[in-house]
């Protein structure tokens, strides 16, 4: 599956929901916060699904 910007994601074992902040390497960026700050690390695609919806930049959205 393939994830744009912005979409929200899940690890596949339902560990953390987070946003897809970008690609490098073939590996997917995603940024949460845990509560403490904000976190950062790459996975692969194969390992995220899709959160429960995509977000949007249009206004009213």
């Amino acid at each position: 599956m393939v994830f744009m910007v912005s979409d929200e994601v899940m690890t596949k074992n339902g560990e953390r929901r987070m946003v897809v902040t970008g690609y490098a390497s073939g590996m997917v960026e995603c940024r949460w916060y845990d509560g403490f700050g904000v976190k950062r690390e790459a996975f692969r695609e194969e390992d995220l699904i899709p959160g429960d919806k995509r977000m949007s930049c249009q206004p009213g959205a």
